[in-house]
């Protein structure tokens, strides 16, 4: 299970725009920026408070208010689990900081908005943190719902505009990618299931994969899998439009991993965590669900290639015992 846990918050924006001399409040149709720049550095200070303060208390209700999608599903189970395990919280927490913000925000119609929070932290080993923040309607609070952590190095260049606004791309509109930003998860999935579709060889693809067949079958416990991309609204995916016409993608997965033991055994469950996210006695079988939060590469289709990792986040969020 992840060890970090995560908490955001949420700042309202009321957005207006003047289009052909009619006034749009809500932005459903026209388009307007996400979120101004002031208001997504005020939206970024408040994640950081209350994440330190849901941290350091193991309170997931607290971090419910303020996340959503894959990283507060995997947050929000983090955090249940160490509240069971240690009721008293975490009074020698290691504050987090978030500095050096760049604002990565679109110009869109309709719903949901997003925008990324590009920023350095002082947890890891200097990769830099996006925090893709979501809101689904006029009325609704932004939350975090998306967490990478990418080699800058290796992170491509996003188109900007001469206003400074990062250039999206529509969730169902990919024509001209490899695979467009609603399928990337579907496409992840059956890659896992059966190893169709083009994703560059490493650690999340060609070597899970064989991973997965080395233990499939050992003595005394068989080990099935089951991969399903995620689906809207709940896990929305974002894109943006990278300057080689490509796009940086953020999107999530379900995976189940089904371990059946041998007759005459029974399953064994020592860590406190995984205790605290059981439901059912085990007697047969246990099955792991985890949400995975990821950020990848997909090529334009005129140039081709593979679609690439550049990050992966996936955390336990049930157990289920039989």
């Amino acid at each position: 299970m992840r060890a970090r846990m995560l908490a955001a918050t949420t700042t309202t924006a009321v957005l207006g725009a003047t289009l052909s001399g009619c006034v749009t409040v809500h932005g459903e149709d026209a388009v307007v920026p996400a979120i101004g720049k002031g208001e997504a550095a005020r939206v970024l200070d408040e994640f950081t408070a209350v994440n330190n303060r849901s941290n350091r208390t193991y309170d997931p209700a607290l971090n419910a208010t303020v996340e959503a999608g894959a990283l507060g599903a995997i947050d929000q189970a983090g955090l249940k689990a160490r509240k069971k395990a240690s009721p008293g919280g975490n009074a020698d927490m290691k504050p987090l900081e978030l500095t050096d913000a760049r604002f990565l925000i679109p110009e869109q119609a309709g719903w949901p908005k997003s925008f990324v929070a590009d920023t350095a932290s002082n947890r890891g080993s200097g990769g830099r943190w996006h925090l893709v923040f979501q809101r689904a309607d006029a009325d609704a609070k932004w939350k975090a719902v998306y967490l990478a952590v990418l080699d800058p190095e290796k992170t491509p260049e996003i188109v900007v505009d001469e206003d400074g606004h990062a250039e999206p791309v529509p969730t169902s509109d990919g024509e001209d990618l490899t695979v467009g930003p609603d399928e990337v998860g579907k496409a992840y999935a059956r890659y896992l299931q059966r190893g169709d579709g083009d994703f560059t060889d490493g650690a999340h693809t060609s070597e899970w994969r064989e991973k997965r067949a080395e233990t499939a079958e050992k003595p005394g416990v068989r080990t099935e899998w089951a991969d399903q991309g995620a689906e809207p609204p709940q896990f929305t995916p974002f894109g943006l439009r990278t300057e080689d016409g490509g796009a940086l993608v953020y999107f999530a997965t379900h995976h189940h991993m089904k371990q059946t033991v041998a007759e005459g055994y029974t399953p064994q469950v020592k860590d406190p965590y995984v205790k605290a996210l059981m439901t059912g006695t085990p007697k047969k079988s246990l099955t792991y669900v985890r949400v995975s939060e990821q950020a990848v590469t997909v090529p334009a289709k005129k140039r081709g290639g593979d679609i690439t990792f550049l990050s992966r986040i996936t955390g336990l969020t049930t157990v289920r015992a039989e």
